[in-house]
C-alpha cells in the first residue's frame, strides 16, 4: 500500500532536514518515494538492471539538488520527473533486444505442460503485440496503474505530466484502445 502524502509543509521539513544531513528524515523520503521511481522505471520498460540505475541515479540527483530544489512540498514530483528523464536517457542508451534460444525452457516438460505453455505464450505474445500497438502515453499509464504498490493518483500525473482529473477517463480509453487491437489480433485474453 502506499503511504499517504505528506501534509503541506510536512515534506518541506522534512527535505529540509535531510538536506541538513539528517539521516532519519532522509530515511523517511527514501521509504516515501521509492516506491514511485520504481513504478516510473518499469513504466518504460527497462531492463531490471537499468531500472535499478535508473531509481540510483534518480537518488544520487535528489542528494545533489536536495538544497536547492524549489518547491519541496512537491519533492514526489521532481523524483518522478528525474527518474522519467532518466529513464528516458537509459533507453536511448541502450538496445531493445535480449537474445534467447528459450530451449533450456522446454527441458523437462511433458507434452501437455508444453502443449499449455506454447498456447500460454502464444497468447502472451498477442496481447503484447496489442499493448506495443497503443499509443506511448497509454502503455505508459497503464503500466503504472498495475505496478505494486499502485503510486497515487497525484505522483502518475508529475510522473506523466497528465492533470490528475483525466488519468481516470485516460485509463478507460486505453483499456478500449486494447480491446480493440486485442480483438483485431484474434486474441482470446
Amino acid at each position: 500500500m502506499q503511504p499517504d502524502s505528506p501534509r503541506p509543509g510536512v515534506a518541506a521539513g522534512v527535505v529540509a532536514a535531510a538536506a541538513q544531513g539528517d539521516q532519519q528524515a532522509w530515511n523517511q523520503i527514501v521509504a516515501h518515494y521509492s516506491g514511485l521511481l520504481w513504478a516510473v522505471a518499469r513504466a518504460h520498460r527497462l531492463s531490471s538492471g537499468d531500472a535499478a540505475d535508473v531509481v540510483q541515479t534518480s537518488w544520487l540527483r535528489l542528494v545533489e539538488h536536495l538544497p536547492t530544489i524549489r518547491n519541496p512540498d512537491s519533492v514526489g514530483a521532481w523524483l518522478a520527473t528525474t527518474a522519467r528523464r532518466e529513464s528516458l536517457r537509459a533507453i536511448r542508451r541502450t538496445a531493445r533486444c535480449q537474445p534467447s534460444d528459450g530451449l533450456e525452457d522446454l527441458v523437462g516438460f511433458a507434452t501437455d505442460d508444453v502443449d499449455a505453455r506454447l498456447l500460454r505464450d502464444e497468447r502472451d505474445a498477442a496481447v503484447w503485440r496489442a499493448f506495443e500497438r497503443l499509443p506511448g502515453r497509454d502503455q505508459a499509464l497503464l503500466r503504472l496503474l498495475v505496478t505494486d504498490p499502485a503510486p497515487s493518483y497525484e505522483e502518475i500525473s508529475a510522473a506523466l505530466g497528465m492533470p490528475i482529473g483525466s488519468i481516470g477517463p485516460t485509463r478507460g480509453r486505453a483499456l478500449e484502445r486494447l480491446r480493440r487491437e486485442l480483438a483485431r489480433v484474434g486474441a482470446r485474453a
